[in-house]
């Protein structure tokens, strides 16, 4: 496996700096108050991937030089009094999924591997127009495929508490770059688990929002609706203020939502006395690490603090394998048909699988996919009426070898494809309904496990004050990773 070479402009320190560990709130607060730059605040974080990603390989494309100067054009625009953007100053990088105009976007493929697009994603444009400073690309594996972040273009993105194992996916590189203090933001897709998946095994947060919160575009599939993009980063709060400044309706993605974003600045703060919290440890009997499920069971005691009312319950997801496979076929067969049939040889097996399984899977199969999901949201519906939350494992294994290409049993129970070991995660993505992950501590080997909370249909700002309560209450997130340099 290789590893991207990515080096700091000469005049950049390689020795890491504070600011590196400072939340996204934090170095907002303090750009604005005049008491750093945003010009200091890049060179730091720039230094600090010069420094540490060779040994991580979470950033695979990397402009310093434009960073610094869009650094620059953000300083000049405050000394002139300008009003600054939510995310005035603040350095992020962006999945290698996400069109990002003059800056290569290879999608983890060999079939694009050069390939410079002429303008952004709309998820990036609205970042640089709340003041963010690109500083380059996080890698994930091709075409997104997988919670394992490897491609033969970049190689393996390594987990930073253990640069044995892998980071997850397949927003594996944000993940990775964020725990390991190269960056304080971070955008995603989640299509299966890929926003939070990652964020479980690297310690961060990871939050899936409700389909449409985020619009997408350009989309070869624009009403799809398993597929979202969404925000990471170290804190609940930091990807409060991510979301603010991404979601919103765009009429070029015909599933946005009309609602105000300027929601997700309200306070986080919340009394949750009274309400009823459904733990579901194994998401109703799928094969789970013993050390996940004790990660957890160990902070169950938090909500009781809270004031919750905690019940193990589960909903009940019969016909949640079948209907996600079909219609993530259907997915990849939308999108990847003319990739497949003009570069086959070049795409990795599991991408090939997926987009012919969407090509050749009987109209039976997808129609009994639309009426299983149905009944599953109607079951997911009448279950949260009694329960405003669900909590349980992310992940059902803790990260794994950064060579191991995925997971091929659990507890003794095989895995008959890439993607079974993440039922934990595409269960949720069926129904629609917003879920996050939030650290929830370390095994005793000292890999992180993260918690999946799942909130109310399209209530993102509830679920995350619950995050954020149990953050505060437990401050996992701020155990960093110790990186050789």
């Amino acid at each position: 496996m290789t590893i991207a070479p990515l080096s700091a402009p000469p005049s950049l320190s390689a020795t890491p700096s504070p600011l590196c560990h400072m939340t996204a709130m934090a170095l907002r607060t303090d750009i604005a108050a005049g008491r750093v730059s945003a010009r200091e605040v890049t060179a730091a974080h720039l230094a600090r991937i010069a420094d540490v990603n060779p040994h991580v390989n979470a950033v695979v494309t990397l402009d310093a030089e434009r960073a610094m100067a869009m650094a620059a054009a953000a300083d000049e625009r405050q000394a002139r009094g300008m009003v600054l953007g939510l995310l005035h100053g603040l350095p992020v990088v962006h999945k290698d999924s996400f069109l990002t105009a003059g800056m290569r976007t290879t999608y983890g493929s060999p079939v694009y591997r050069d390939f410079v697009p002429g303008h952004d994603s709309l998820i990036v444009s609205r970042q640089r127009d709340a003041g963010a400073i690109t500083l380059g690309k996080s890698n994930l594996p091709e075409f997104g495929a997988g919670s394992q972040t490897y491609n033969t273009v970049f190689g393996a993105t390594r987990n930073p508490y253990d640069l044995r194992m892998t980071a997850g996916g397949s927003s594996g590189g944000a993940a990775a770059a964020l725990a390991a203090r190269m960056v304080p933001l971070a955008d995603g897709t989640d299509m299966g688990g890929s926003l939070r998946n990652p964020a479980s095994f690297c310690n961060v947060v990871g939050l899936r929002p409700s389909p449409g919160r985020v619009p997408q575009w350009p989309s070869a599939n624009p009403y799809n609706a398993l597929t979202v993009a969404g925000p990471m980063a170290r804190t609940v709060a930091d990807v409060a203020l991510l979301l603010a400044a991404t979601a919103g309706p765009d009429p070029r993605d015909p599933l946005s939502l009309e609602q105000d974003p300027a929601r997700f600045l309200d306070s986080l703060e919340r009394d949750f006395k009274g309400v009823r919290i459904a733990y579901a440890p194994t998401w109703g009997g799928l094969p789970t690490e013993p050390a996940v499920v004790a990660a957890l069971a160990r902070q169950l005691p938090v909500f009781q603090t809270l004031g919750a009312i905690v019940d193990e319950a589960c909903p009940d997801f019969t016909g949640g394998d079948a209907a996600f496979h079909a219609l993530r076929g259907q997915v990849f067969a939308v999108g990847y048909e003319a990739t497949l049939r003009e570069h086959r040889a070049l795409l990795k097996d599991s991408v090939v699988w997926n987009i012919e399984l969407g090509l050749t899977q009987p109209a039976a199969a997808v129609l009994q996919a639309e009426r299983d999901r149905t009944a599953l949201f109607a079951r997911m519906h009448r279950f949260m009426q009694t329960y405003e939350f669900m909590i349980g494992p992310v992940s059902q294994v803790l990260p794994f070898a950064a060579e191991t290409e995925t997971v091929a049993q659990i507890e003794g129970v095989p895995m008959h494809n890439y993607i079974d070991w993440m039922r934990s995660g595409y269960y949720l993505s069926l129904t629609g309904h917003p879920a996050i992950s939030v650290p929830c501590g370390f095994a005793a080997n000292g890999l992180p496990v993260g918690i999946q909370i799942v909130g109310r249909y399209r209530q993102e700002h509830a679920l995350l004050q619950l995050a954020h309560a149990f953050e505060q209450a437990t401050q996992f997130w701020r155990q960093a990773p110790v990186l050789p340099s």
